[in-house]
């Protein structure tokens, strides 16, 4: 979908759930001294500055890093996604907010390996500014489904795929399931992290039921929604994590009463935690 760009979400509060999830991945790879892959089926710039016209349009990453920035909350996952934050904002104060390929750029080892796919022609050549010359991070300009089918599976036979798109293509809710029965057809061992929103909650229970009976084993639901169900717009999101690690779980049922205290509406939100699928 070539007329959206995330610059205009970056920072809110559904990005705090996919990018708290993703750097807990992350550091459950890291464990092991074998180099992991990491693909990005959806990466967008990369990287966004808060005072862009974009980000200052809708203002919404003020309902979710705005609401954590500088904030210590004894929650590891959540401490560490906020430290990473202020990694990337050296003065202290919040000016820039980096995107799920910026994350993997901070938090990866030298030896590890990103593919990040990226079709929008603007946000191709900024995320390519951002990653460089480097061997072990490339970046494609290519369509997410494509790039899915080219590049998996990866020579490291272990990693992390991020799905991450739109959804503003119904069409999208269907060519994910498809997607992920022949990605994990070729890359089993994977662990897969989807990100949804939550729009209208029986559209939303009708996808966990299609990818509940796609045919691919032990999957963790993660929702957290800031606001009650309505019948449009969207109230929250969650992540899909196929094959995680054995600590998410115990990491989540900690992280999310933390999430839905600080980020949610009016003391309104809800979470939602389960196992969508055996191992």
């Amino acid at each position: 979908m070539l007329s959206y760009r995330h610059s205009y979400h970056a920072g809110n509060f559904a990005d705090v759930l996919k990018h708290c999830t993703q750097l807990a991945i992350i550091d459950y790879l890291k464990r092991k001294d074998k180099p992991f892959c990491y693909h990005d089926t959806h990466s967008g710039a990369g990287s966004y500055t808060i005072a862009s016209a974009e980000m200052q349009k809708n203002g919404e990453y003020q309902s979710g890093i705005g609401k954590l920035y500088g904030r210590r909350t004894g929650i590891s996952i959540i401490d560490h996604y906020i430290d990473l934050i202020g990694s990337l904002n050296p003065t202290g104060r919040l000016n820039g907010y980096p995107g799920s390929p910026q994350i993997m750029l901070s938090a990866r080892r030298p030896t590890d390996r990103a593919q990040l796919t990226e079709l929008h022609p603007t946000d191709y050549a900024l995320l390519q500014s951002l990653v460089g010359k480097s061997k072990k991070v490339k970046v494609y300009q290519q369509d997410a489904w494509q790039g899915l089918k080219a590049l998996l599976p990866p020579p490291e036979k272990r990693g992390l795929v991020l799905i991450d798109p739109s959804y503003e293509v119904k069409q999208d809710y269907k060519t994910i399931v498809t997607a992920l029965q022949q990605a994990y057809k070729r890359f089993s061992t994977g662990t897969y992290a989807i990100w949804y929103p939550v729009l209208e909650r029986k559209a939303t229970e009708q996808f966990m039921g299609q990818l509940a009976n796609a045919g691919v084993r032990n999957m963790l639901r993660i929702e957290h929604c800031i606001l009650p169900d309505v019948e449009r717009g969207m109230t929250g999101s969650g992540m899909i994590v196929v094959n995680p690690p054995y600590t998410l779980k115990a990491d989540m049922e900690l992280a999310l009463p933390v999430l839905d205290k600080l980020l949610s509406e009016g003391g309104a939100g809800s979470t939602a935690l389960e196992q969508l699928t055996e191992e």
